[in-house]
């Protein structure tokens, strides 16, 4: 990642912490994600992973600390931040087509309808769903559910794209081939990518940074890798690729040994919330 990238950050995370009850879990969190830049945040289940995503579309609010997005606290949802879930949240009654088209009314309030459907089939041809614009979602697989959610969250062109595994109810082939078009998309179009992931492949074929989060309660980001391998990427030659080896086996040792060890209490000597060390794993 570019310097310049870091300079002009479109998100700022200002050491936020969520509780439910007596229970922080996560606290004192520090990251920020520059324009243009593509982050995956990788972690075990119940280290908060999703609620901080939520906190970045304005779905949910921190208990302490700030989120700056294009340089203003963050107050509520917005369409300058798209969100693709984990579940694929179509409305049952519209077709794929009005699904997305509804989102590009949304967006476009000027355009009339025949733009929007015509821009909404453009989307779903770009997931490969074009012969299943007319179906509703009961007509879908839960993996054609799923890219009518990419396609609409693309459609509207946000400035950033957060991600909640949105590939993971996916087959293998279409999953793979998902995940390089959401990349050369989102890098065509200079968005900013922010993608919670438990695939250590998927974010090193996606991200430019990989933060890793320890373990819950009162889980924090411990480690940023700086992912070094060039673009573009695909996943039938990442592993070939001089270097992946390196990244993934730091990655999995994060998270088979060391996101256990981590005890944000009693972090290791040196380390600090504001100031996680960037590593790049040696090829």
């Amino acid at each position: 990642m570019s310097a310049s990238l870091m300079e002009r950050p479109d998100v700022q995370v200002e050491g936020i912490a969520r509780r439910f009850g007596a229970t922080a879990v996560f606290e004192d969190v520090w990251f920020s994600v520059g324009r243009g830049e593509f982050v995956c945040l990788v972690g075990h289940s119940g280290c908060g992973k999703t609620t901080i995503l939520n906190i970045l579309a304005g779905l949910d609010a921190p208990d302490d600390g700030a989120l700056i997005v294009g340089g203003r606290e963050v107050s509520g949802p917005s369409l300058d931040r798209a969100v693709i879930f984990q579940s694929h949240a179509l409305m049952p009654w519209m077709t794929a087509a009005q699904n997305v088209a509804f989102a590009l009314s949304c967006r476009n309030p000027h355009w009339n309808r025949r733009m929007c459907e015509d821009a909404a089939r453009e989307a779903l041809g770009r997931v490969g769903l074009s012969h299943a614009a007319d179906r509703k979602p009961a007509q879908l697989s839960g993996g054609m559910k799923q890219r009518v959610g990419i396609a609409r969250a693309l459609a509207i062109q946000p400035k950033i794209l957060l991600m909640d595994e949105p590939f993971s109810a996916l087959d293998a082939l279409t999953r793979g081939a998902l995940q390089e078009e959401v990349s050369r998309l989102v890098t065509e179009a200079g968005q900013t990518g922010f993608m919670i992931t438990h695939d250590v492949d998927e974010a090193i074929l996606l991200a430019d940074r990989i933060l890793l989060m320890s373990n819950g309660p009162g889980a924090r980001i411990a480690e940023v890798v700086v992912n070094t391998l060039p673009r573009p990427r695909t996943r039938a030659s990442l592993h070939h690729m001089p270097g992946y080896h390196a990244l993934r086996d730091h990655v999995l040792d994060f998270l088979i040994t060391r996101s256990r060890e981590f005890d944000a209490r009693h972090p290791p000597a040196g380390w600090s919330a504001r100031a996680v060390p960037e590593l790049r794993p040696a090829a």
